[in-house]
Formats: structure tokens, C-alpha cells, sequence
């Protein structure tokens, strides 16, 4: 299978700043791939040198087969996390407009424009300034003009940034349509549920630097599971838990006990002694969501404890929940 991307050792810095560091990245045709990782991670830096928007100070890019993105430029879809509409032109000039300068012929353009419209919810929208449209609509607007032309590769960052839970559902099953048609999509997020929803393939860049290129398979199988939880039948004894070999803590959650398991220990082991010692309803070993494995690769990376406690509050900030830990195998 052939790259739609391919980045080599590619480095960029802004002063003193290393914003991007050795970065080496395959992306195969056809792939869906979240790029995730903290805010000011280099994402976005590597997007735009991917899209030729700055450039890389060393290394080397090919986008669809070429040297540059520039070369393809009708061949590439982007969402820029900078959100930018004329604002004075009408919703439907502005996306035939588009339209045109990724080559659409005019034939056929305005019932394009109108389908699409109607697809996002706007369909009373042909005629507004852009202007006039709340943040959430002009989002759904600049949505239609990445994808009006029908990209070999759309770039997405932070796609689903402001909508509301309806909106950001609906933009999720465009954005799988666009996979389904054989589109190659790459969608940079700081929300990690969205790229685990999504994504064939996760790559996480940290402080420059990638630090996970898997599959979600891949992430799983290569995660060790920290926490057992089941539903115990009639009266539960919290200490015939608690005091089990491997048992780090216990915690309730309503009708849920959640087991959470020492550094080190075999889950299964621990899913044996629980069993045998409580009567219970249900039993389940929890895999690390791919929010665990961000924050326990963030938050390792810290060399004191004041810098890890920095992190976390920096992620809590951003709605990232940080009540769990993974390691690594």
C-alpha cells in the first residue's frame, strides 16, 4: 500500500524552541489517523508543515506522491484550527467560490453547495452573510468547504472544537463517510474519545516528539490493565477484597466496586481470587482507554513530582480526567 504522507526526520524550531523534533511519520492510503496529544505538543506545527504552510528546517515531506503539498493542493482537504470565513460574503458565494478554486466545474456547483447544507442542518442558510452564523454553524460551513471537492486527504484539526454533543455526532458521521469513500483522514485532538471512536490508528506526539504510533489493538495489547470491577450479589465485605494479594484499593460506585490493582500484578490472578472469595453478578478486567495511556505517557515523562503535578493540572484544565494510571509493558 502507498503513503498518502510521508515525513522523515523532520525538525522545527521557533527560536529557541524545538517544536517538532525527529519527527518520522508513514500514513498509508486509505487510513484514518488520529494525531492526539497535549496542547502545544507540535500537532498543529506538523500539520501546517505538512500542509506547507511553514516549513520544516530539515527533513523531508511528500503528500500525496509529491514533494509538496502545493503540488496537490486539489487534492487535499484541510479544517484549520484557526477558524476563518469571509464574513461578509453569503454562505452559498462562499462555498461556490471554494468549490471553483478546487476545480469544480461550475455545472451542477450551487445544487452541490445547496445538498450539502441541507446535509449539516442549514438549509435556510444559502443566503446569509457568514457573519450571521453562530460559531457552530460557521464551523459546519468550513466543514462543507474542505470536503466540497471530494479530497484524496483531509486534514482535520480539533474538528469537533465547540460543538455541541448533536452537532459533534453529526460531524462524526460525515467524517467517517469521507473514510468509507476511501478518503485518506488525519484529525489532530486533545479529546481522546473522539480518536478512540474514530480512529484505525493513533500517533501521540509529546513535547516534540512521537512517542506512540499503534493501532488501537496494538495500544491495548501493549497497556497493562490496572482495575477489575464486578457487581457483588447480597452483602459485600469491602476487607475480603481489600486484603487480597495485588489489590492496591478498593473503591464503590454505586452497585460497582472497582478493584484497583498494585504495579506489577497479573489481572487475571486477581480476577481468580475475587471470584472465589465474593459472590458477584458480573466480573470485568478494564483495558486502559486511550486517555489512561495519553496521560500515563504525559505524566512519565515529568522528571520531578512537582512537574508531573504540573501536568495534570495542566490536562485537568482541558477536561482531560486524570484518575487513572497504565504502564506499559
Amino acid at each position: 500500500m502507498n503513503n498518502a504522507i510521508s515525513l522523515n526526520k523532520i525538525n522545527k524550531s521557533f527560536g529557541s524552541k524545538r517544536a517538532v523534533i525527529d519527527l518520522d511519520l508513514a500514513i498509508p492510503e486509505g487510513s484514518m489517523i488520529g494525531l492526539i496529544g497535549p496542547n502545544g505538543a507540535g500537532k498543529t506545527t506538523s500539520i501546517r508543515m505538512i500542509m506547507s504552510i511553514i516549513f520544516a528546517d530539515s527533513g523531508s515531506i511528500q503528500v500525496l506522491g509529491k514533494d509538496s503539498a502545493i503540488e496537490s493542493k486539489d487534492r487535499i482537504g484541510y479544517l484549520p484550527e484557526e477558524r476563518g470565513l469571509y464574513k461578509k460574503m453569503k454562505v452559498g458565494d462562499f462555498l461556490k467560490y471554494i468549490g471553483r478554486l478546487k476545480g469544480i466545474d461550475g455545472a451542477g456547483l450551487e445544487k452541490t453547495v445547496r445538498d450539502w447544507l441541507e446535509r449539516v442542518g442549514l438549509p435556510d442558510c444559502y443566503r446569509k452573510k457568514c457573519e450571521e452564523l453562530s460559531k457552530g454553524m460557521q464551523q459546519k460551513v468550513q466543514f462543507i468547504a474542505s470536503v466540497i471537492h471530494e479530497p484524496d486527504l483531509l486534514i482535520l484539526d480539533e474538528p469537533f472544537s465547540g460543538l455541541d454533543p448533536v452537532n459533534s455526532r453529526l460531524l462524526r458521521g460525515l467524517v467517517d463517510e469521507q473514510h468509507q469513500r476511501g478518503c485518506t483522514l488525519i484529525f489532530s485532538t486533545h479529546q481522546m474519545s473522539q480518536a478512540e471512536a474514530l480512529c484505525d490508528r493513533v500517533v501521540m506526539i509529546h513535547q516534540g516528539q512521537k512517542v506512540l504510533d499503534n493501532t488501537l489493538d496494538e495500544i491495548s495489547a501493549r497497556y497493562t490493565p490496572r482495575e477489575v470491577r464486578f457487581e457483588p450479589v447480597g452483602d459485600f465485605v469491602e476487607s475480603n477484597v481489600s486484603n487480597l494479594a495485588g489489590i492496591d484499593r478498593v473503591e464503590r460506585h454505586n452497585g460497582t466496586v472497582w478493584a484497583h490493582l498494585s504495579k506489577g500484578v497479573q489481572c487475571e490472578h486477581v480476577l481468580r481470587q475475587i471470584a472465589a472469595t465474593t459472590p458477584v453478578r458480573k466480573i470485568e478486567v478494564v483495558r486502559p482507554t486511550l486517555e489512561d495511556v495519553f496521560i500515563g505517557i504525559v505524566a512519565g515523562s515529568a522528571k520531578t513530582e512537582e512537574e508531573r503535578a504540573e501536568l495534570l493540572a495542566l490536562m485537568r484544565s482541558t477536561g482531560v480526567k486524570t484518575s487513572s494510571d497504565v504502564s506499559g509493558d
